[in-house]
C-alpha cells in the first residue's frame, strides 16, 4: 500500500517545518536503537517522516499534536490504527506521569521541535525528568550550541547550566535547511539528552539553585558582585571560593552549585551542601 500523503501545507503559526531528508531520519533512528517494547513519545509528528518508521519498529507510539488537521489525518491513517495513541494538546501542557505504566517504565521523548517553543518545552520536560529515559530532538542549531556550551564561550548561559545539571548531553548531527519543507532560515542540529540519576554535585534546594543561575545571567556584562546582590553578598560569594569580580559566563556548573550552598536558609545561615 502506498503511504498516504498529507494534503496540507506547513502552518507558520505552529512553527511547522516538516522534515523529509531520509538520511537524517535514518541517522536519528540509528541513534535511538529502538526495541519494540520501548515507550516512545513523539512531539509534533507532522506528516510522519519520523513517525511512520517509529510505528514500524514499535509496539505502540504516543504522539503529541496541536494541529487539528494533522490530528484528523492521523486518526484516519491506515498505518496508525491500533498502534498510535494521539494526545491532542499543546506540548507545553503535556504531563508524562499518566503515560508511565509502572515505576520501572521510562519514556523516550523524540521530535522535530517547533523552534518557537523549544526552550520553554525543554524546561517543561526537565521538570518531569524522572519519567524520562532519554530525549532526542531536532532543534535550531543556535539552541543546541547553547545547550552544549562550555564556560567562557559566548553561547554559555542559563540553558547550558540547567540542562547540563540535569542531563548528559551530546550533539549528534548538523542539519541544513534543505532537509525541511518549507526550508527554515536557520540551520538545525540533533541533540541527545539523558537525565542523570544523580547530579555530580547536587544542590540542596534545586529551585533556589535555578533562581540563582537565572539571576547570575540576567545581566551578562555585569560581575557577580552586581548581578547576585539581591541573593548573595560579595563575602558569601568569596566563601564559595569564587571571585565576586567574575562574570557568570566564566563559572563552571559546579561553581554555581557551590554558590547555591551560600544562599541563606530559613535562619539566615548558608544552607550548605546536602550532606552537611
Amino acid at each position: 500500500m502506498k503511504p498516504a500523503t498529507y494534503p496540507q501545507q506547513a502552518k507558520k503559526r505552529f512553527g511547522q517545518h516538516f522534515l523529509h531528508d531520509r538520511s537524517v531520519i535514518e541517522r536519528m533512528l540509528k541513534a535511538l536503537a529502538l526495541q519494540p517494547e520501548d515507550r516512545v513519545v513523539e512531539i509534533g509528528p507532522g506528516p510522519g517522516a519520523l513517525t511512520l518508521p517509529l510505528l514500524a519498529r514499535l509496539q505502540r507510539l504516543d504522539v503529541v499534536e496541536i494541529d487539528r488537521d494533522l490530528i484528523a489525518w492521523w486518526q484516519q491513517h491506515p498505518e496508525a490504527q491500533g498502534k498510535l495513541q494521539i494526545h491532542a494538546q499543546d506540548a507545553l501542557k503535556l504531563e508524562l506521569a499518566p503515560l508511565v505504566q509502572d515505576s520501572s517504565t521510562r519514556l523516550r521523548i523524540v521530535g522535530n521541535l517547533p523552534y518557537n517553543i523549544s526552550t520553554p518545552l525543554l524546561f517543561h520536560l526537565l521538570g518531569q525528568r524522572r519519567q524520562i529515559r532519554d530525549m532526542l530532538f531536532m532543534l535550531q542549531k543556535e539552541v543546541v550550541d547553547r545547550i552544549i556550551a562550555s564556560p567562557g564561550s559566548r553561547d554559555y548561559g542559563r540553558l547550558s547550566v540547567m540542562i547540563q545539571y540535569y542531563c548528559q548531553v551530546a550533539r549528534l548531527l548538523h542539519v541544513g535547511p534543505g532537509a525541511f519543507t518549507p526550508p527554515p532560515k536557520v540551520d538545525s542540529a540533533v541533540v541527545w539528552l539523558q537525565p542523570k540519576a544523580v547530579p555530580e554535585l547536587a544542590a540542596r534546594d534545586e529551585a533556589a539553585f535555578a533562581a540563582l543561575v537565572a539571576q547570575a545571567f540576567s545581566q551578562r556584562r555585569k560581575t557577580l558582585r552586581n548581578t547576585l546582590k539581591p541573593l548573595l553578598s560579595a563575602s558569601r560569594i568569596e566563601q564559595a571560593g569564587i571571585n565576586p569580580g567574575c562574570r557568570a559566563e566564566t563559572l563552571t556548573l559546579n561553581d554555581f552549585v557551590r554558590l547555591s550552598y551560600q544562599l541563606p536558609d530559613a535562619g539566615g545561615n548558608p544552607s550548605g551542601p546536602p550532606d552537611t
